[in-house]
């Protein structure tokens, strides 16, 4: 399966990761962003692996979302052969607030 990031959640990912290699340093960045890999890899061996995203039951196509480092949260949605991030965020935060930001 072919994966496309959808702008806004790289930059939301690559925002974590800055935050988190200022904060924590380079190695904790590396970790992180080994992990956003093995994440991908995941749902790409296996789409449904994920549960299905309440915050987006309304919309006509399903949404999954799947932890990243217990912190992050990854959303996409499959299209065919096609795996389509759609989201990316710092659980911490208010995720009503985030899940306005998916396309």
């Amino acid at each position: 399966m072919k994966v496309i990031w959808h702008p806004r959640a790289e930059n939301a990912m690559q925002r974590i990761a800055d935050y988190i290699s200022d904060t924590f340093g380079m190695q904790y960045m590396k970790i992180f962003m080994q992990e956003v890999r093995e994440t991908v890899q995941l749902i790409k061996r296996n789409p449904d692996i994920a549960h299905l995203e309440p915050l987006f039951e309304d919309r006509p196509i399903p949404y999954r979302s799947i932890f990243v480092k217990g912190k992050s949260k990854m959303v996409y949605y499959v299209e065919k052969d096609i795996i389509h991030i759609a989201g990316f965020w710092d659980c911490r935060q208010e995720p009503i607030n985030q899940a306005n930001q998916v396309e």
